[in-house]
């Protein structure tokens, strides 16, 4: 076993002591690294730097020598941990070996299989194991998979194959670490919030995005059924201090309208059905829909009456049972029904305005409603959604607005098992369609744009600022940067990670487009701050030079900077490059070298795309 396996971030405070230390001894620093990290006795190891450093310091100063290895030894233990990853809780392989699971990953594959022998395509042949983690970690925690996390996905691996497990066993089992991961109910939240409140922080007095995020991600973190966390919303009352859902609405208000503490029925309108439905009925608020008639002016406005009654009082937000007026043409203002678009079937007849609303948008034949999270979750591990826009989802399946493959199939499967979307997210991480490559060997027949177009390859998609920033970081770090970390390591990845994403660019809102690199964005990554940071030799906190520092030879070096940046191994080709020049003399020590490899890597195309 090589150091890089059990080389890990602790804390940044200890980088006072062994930064002095390293610098007045940098030869027994690394040794005590290298002692530590192969698992030679505490005791052993520090006796023996004792004994060196008291023929430097003198006799006089040997108690000062002891104590200062001493101290630096119970820091570098502490640093040195070997997996620390806790195999998750709540994996049961027979979770999801049952027959309901498998025959709908089945059904999903089989409708995709189909298309592409009706369009005469022979897939992709399936990407590797780290390829998939590095996908699953991109679209749920929004960073890469840390060294650590890679070693301990290994370990599974060999476990699983040693045990006869099913095959896709180990990917099951990363899915239950990262669910169990306060990243990935953290990131999810952030990513439903702009489709839910926007990005904006809106009004100071009564409004607070942060809180409504993290009420969002307890949500997703306890696994709540989707139908519950929307009803709750479209239902909330109270103060955002004690029911943070209420931010949903307090969003909506707008501080400089005459109605100050009123949220606007015409936000909330628009905001339920792009998110909720997946409908553009916006589009009809000011005029009739001269597309394909379908909608008309009175639509939109019968929906939006269902908010008007919710109103911000001294105890929170509270339903008054006001009607909601609109002017069409005339010059005098009426009161509008309350009526829903389609399916007025499904609408209860009494109750509450907002109660019948969220029964009805929530409603297990309200089929919109499974269609839009089934698609937006497809969005978040693939990079593109199943039906673009991701707001706008045909009501109906038909010849001109046909759905593709494996969608009626997830939404059934959603729907009865209680709109779950940790099983929804097993299911679309077994199929084949998730696990095929974004390549292909030369003895493949090359990817055409009908490859991308059928899912009959996987997606590529550019990373958006904030796993780009998340990753730069992750990949500087040999151990996950996750709820365990220490304060500090987390204050210190949200404040670069925040002034990255200002100078790189924020997406905004989800609209999940394809999106283009700019020459800022590339000079950022080429000679900005962060990267230069994050690559530069500190043994403490940065994995450049740790891992030269213990790795046992130039390839071990070269195959552990691949595997914390790129999430891959090295080709042979790659490694007999590489290790050629570390062993080159010339005016640039190792650590530049190294320094260099590292730049190279997080400036790759590999690294700024998923794949």
């Amino acid at each position: 076993m090589s150091a890089i396996e059990v080389t890990s971030d602790r804390s940044i405070l200890r980088s006072a002591v062994t930064n002095h230390l390293a610098a007045l001894y940098p030869s027994l620093y690394i040794r005590l690294l290298r002692g530590y990290a192969s698992f030679e006795p505490l005791v052993t190891t520090t006796m023996k730097l004792t004994q060196e450093i008291a023929s430097l310091l003198g006799q006089r100063n040997l108690l000062f020598a002891v104590v200062c290895i001493m101290g630096v030894g119970a820091v570098v233990s502490n640093l040195l941990q070997f997996d620390t990853v806790i195999p998750p809780r709540k994996h049961s392989t027979e979770r999801y070996q049952k027959p309901d699971f498998r025959d709908v990953v089945e059904q999903v594959d089989a409708e995709f299989a189909a298309l592409w022998k009706k369009e005469g395509l022979v897939p992709a042949p399936p990407a590797a194991d780290l390829s998939r983690i590095r996908r699953l970690s991109l679209g749920l925690t929004g960073t890469i998979p840390s060294l650590q996390e890679i070693r301990a996905f290994e370990k599974a691996r060999v476990f699983h194959a040693g045990n006869q497990l099913p095959p896709d066993d180990h990917v099951q089992w990363w899915l239950g670490h990262l669910f169990e991961d306060r990243r990935t109910s953290d990131y999810l939240a952030e990513r439903f919030a702009r489709a839910y409140v926007g990005v904006e922080n809106g009004p100071f007095l009564f409004y607070r995005r942060r809180r409504f995020v993290n009420w969002l991600s307890d949500q997703f973190h306890g696994n709540r059924p989707y139908d519950k966390v929307v009803r709750s919303l479209i239902t909330a009352e109270g103060l955002w201090t004690s029911n943070p859902e209420v931010n949903f609405f307090t969003a909506a208000i707008n501080p400089n309208d005459d109605e100050k503490n009123k949220p606007d029925e015409v936000k909330l309108a628009v905001r339920m059905t792009r998110a909720f439905l997946g409908v553009r009925l916006d589009c009809v608020q000011c005029h009739n829909d001269r597309i394909n008639d379908r909608w008309r002016k009175k639509d939109f406005h019968q929906l939006a009456s269902f908010f008007s009654g919710a109103d911000m009082k001294l105890s929170g937000i509270r339903e008054t049972g006001q009607p909601y007026e609109y002017k069409y043409r005339g010059n005098f203002p009426v009161e509008v029904p309350k009526r829903v678009p389609f399916l007025p079937e499904l609408l209860p007849e009494s109750g509450e305005p907002r109660d019948r609303l969220a029964a009805w948008v929530t409603h297990p034949n309200n089929r919109a409603f499974a269609r839009a999270a089934v698609n937006r979750i497809w969005a978040l591990m693939f990079g593109r959604s199943l039906i673009e826009p991701i707001d706008e989802i045909p009501l109906k399946n038909s010849p001109e607005n046909a759905y593709p493959p494996g969608l009626e199939t997830l939404v059934d499967d959603f729907i009865a098992h209680d709109f779950d979307l940790q099983r929804l997210i097993r299911v679309i991480a077994a199929t084949h369609v998730f696990g095929l490559d974004s390549k292909v060997p030369e003895s493949y027949e090359h990817l055409t744009e009908k490859h991308d177009k059928h899912w009959a390859a996987f997606a590529l998609s550019r990373l958006r600022p904030e796993q780009v920033a998340g990753s730069i970081i992750q990949a500087a770090s040999l151990t996950a940067i996750d709820a365990d970390s220490h304060i500090l390591f987390r204050m210190v990845r949200a404040i670069q990670q925040g002034e990255f994403i200002k100078r790189y660019g924020d997406v905004g809102e989800d609209e999940f487009y394809a999106q283009g690199g700019t020459i800022s964005q590339r000079l950022l990554m080429m000679n900005g701050e962060l990267v230069h940071k994050r690559i530069k030799d500190d043994l403490v906190t940065n994995a450049a030079a740790r891992i030269l520092a213990t790795a046992r030879d130039d390839e071990t070096v070269v195959e552990a900077t691949y595997l914390a940046v790129l999430s891959r191994r090295p080709s042979q080709e790659e490694i007999r490059y590489f290790v050629e020049l570390f062993v080159q003399e010339g005016v640039r020590s190792r650590k530049e070298k190294q320094e260099d490899l590292y730049w190279a890597l997080l400036n790759s195309t590999g690294f700024s795309w998923n794949h």
